[in-house]
């Protein structure tokens, strides 16, 4: 059996409004190094690269002096065009995954279509997700109104269908966390190496 090729990317991205790069080997072993300057958002994106895991590293420089969007969503954009590339042309990958992930009185469900075709469903948050903030005592506040921003952004870069139900919870940390780790685990298994699958698992013969 060929030994498949390396699947890395180093995409960096620079605007006015941010500067961010980020190196992603998707046949990690969970090796994570986060830094954007939001430190919940390091939380996070250190529990997605762990439970995918994936080597991933970050480093985002933003005007977080004005508030977290910007650095948050550019992270976004620049991780999603990392998976994208790191993922080549998608020959021999189990290509959907899902996954129920618990976190005390939190259930969320993600399910993933590594498809080519970018798409995003996210459902089921509490309405007060809206106006919840997280951190910043001191320290930069992540707002919990940009999870589903972060999602989309995240399935648009990388071309993939991504749905993320949340089906109950209350605190809106469990919630957001669990989330982030449904994610993860569903990357990880859609994008594992099937040894039943020889090209593309597609009856179009291309993703």
């Amino acid at each position: 059996m060929t030994t498949p090729a390396p699947r890395i990317a180093k995409i960096e991205r620079t605007t006015k409004e941010s500067d961010i790069s980020v190196e992603l080997n998707l046949d990690g072993t969970g090796v994570v190094d986060i830094s954007t300057g939001v430190p919940f958002y390091d939380h996070m994106l250190t529990a997605l690269g762990t439970h995918a895991r994936f080597d991933l590293t970050v480093r985002a420089k933003g005007d977080v002096e004005i508030e977290a969007h910007h650095t948050v969503e550019d992270t976004a954009i620049v991780l999603g065009q990392a998976l994208g590339q790191a993922l080549g042309d998608k020959a021999g990958i189990t290509r959907f995954g899902d996954s129920f992930i618990p976190m005390d009185e939190t259930l969320v469900h993600a399910a993933v279509d590594v498809s080519g075709r970018p798409y995003c469903v996210h459902t089921g948050e509490p309405e007060y997700m809206v106006h919840s903030v997280i951190g910043g005592y001191p320290g930069v506040p992540y707002s919990t109104v940009i999870n589903k921003h972060v999602f989309e952004t995240l399935a648009s870069n990388a071309r993939i269908a991504l749905h993320v139900r949340v089906i109950y919870g209350r605190d809106q940390h469990h919630i957001t966390e669990a989330e982030f780790k449904a994610v993860a685990r569903a990357l990880r298994q859609a994008t594992e190496y099937d040894p039943r699958v020889t090209g593309i698992l597609s009856t179009k013969g291309s993703l």
